[in-house]
């Protein structure tokens, strides 16, 4: 199990499963409440773990009322923070770059990390893909357009002078969900895809498909953000007291989740048995969790770096983009302060 230490601790995990619609807690009109939104993913298992076990309930106290949305895309969860409607979320990178840039006066902001690495790029067992320069005419699939892997997926073509046929090239990338991706790879109409955990594992374990590496073998340190933890800004603001307790439960369900990989599958599972009724085996489980790290870093490099191959994509728009001011962090003195960047 890879390991790491950052701003509290850190290991394990990501686990992308989809699910139609949203799932949320009763509405409510209790003036002190939190509401937290994340994916049923292994990636996201702190607010999983933080809520299941209790632990951000225990340090936020009962006089705050949890409320909890579990989305299955990034863009819902941006959406829901412009509406208002939530005032934290766990998204990649993708969003929260997004989020805060789009957002009124730069109101979304990452206040830190929840995981890091879990993609690999998965090659079919007919294909006779071996190496990147055996890309050219192969069919590839990513998640949605714009999302971690799929930035990833397009600037690897582009590093090693590859382009997708929609831009003139040779490669055909198919852009569709995890379970889609699932059954093309079992009826083998794509030679190769790049996935987060844990369908990265499943392809692999499930159905002969072969790792030709994991995405973190392209970045500086073998680490990059592939979860964080935004908020908007104006309750983070208005309520700092909520805030700085709700920060000192998520470092210490990184801490826990460090410590405890097993009872987090457990956690997991039944997690998803009780929303979903249905789970993952637990070697699949096991096996994407050691593949990932959870930490409470947000990899600030990674991000910037995230953000530069978005631009390069055509993703940002196409005005230069700053983003300056897009962390918030929690200082030694349990306050919350703007960090000022000018790159």
């Amino acid at each position: 199990m890879k390991t790491r230490s950052a701003l509290s601790a850190g290991i394990v995990v990501i686990v992308l499963l989809s699910v139609l619609g949203i799932l949320s807690s009763s509405d409510t009109t209790h003036e002190n409440k939190i509401r937290i939104a994340y994916f049923p993913n292994i990636g996201h298992a702190i607010p999983i773990v933080g809520i299941e076990k209790g632990f951000f309930e225990e340090s936020i106290g009962d006089q705050t009322k949890i409320e909890t949305r579990v989305f299955d895309s990034g863009p819902q969860a941006i959406e829901s923070l412009f509406a208002n409607s939530i005032d934290l979320a766990y998204v990649g990178p993708g969003p929260a770059i997004n989020g805060f840039l789009n957002s009124d006066n730069h109101n979304v902001k990452i206040l830190a990390g929840a995981a890091s690495g879990g993609a690999s790029f998965i090659v079919h067992p007919n294909s006779e893909i071996n190496s990147v320069s055996d890309f050219a005419g192969k069919k590839i699939a990513a998640p949605q357009i714009g999302n971690t892997q799929d930035v990833s997926l397009r600037h690897y073509l582009s590093e090693n002078g590859l382009r997708p046929a929609e831009k003139g090239g040779s490669v055909i990338i198919y852009n569709i969900s995890n379970p889609d991706i699932y059954t093309l790879f079992v009826k083998g109409d794509i030679d190769g895809a790049w996935v987060p955990e844990p369908w990265a594992t499943i392809l692999e374990t499930e159905l002969a498909g072969k790792r030709l590496f994991y995405e973190e073998e392209l970045w500086p340190n073998k680490e990059f953000a592939s979860v964080l933890l935004i908020a908007n800004v104006d309750y983070v603001e208005k309520n700092p007291t909520i805030i700085a307790n709700f920060l000192q439960s998520h470092n210490e369900t990184v801490a826990w989740i460090n410590t405890n990989p097993i009872e987090t599958r457990i956690v997991f599972n039944d997690f998803l048995n009780s929303h979903f009724g249905q789970s993952l085996s637990d070697d699949v489980v096991d096996i994407a969790l050691s593949n990932l790290v959870i930490t409470a870093d947000p990899l600030s490099d990674s991000v910037y770096s995230f953000a530069e191959k978005a631009d390069a994509l055509g993703y940002l728009g196409r005005n230069s983009y700053n983003l300056s001011g897009i962390f918030y962090y929690f200082d030694s003195n349990s306050s919350l302060e703007v960090e000022n960047i000018d790159d």
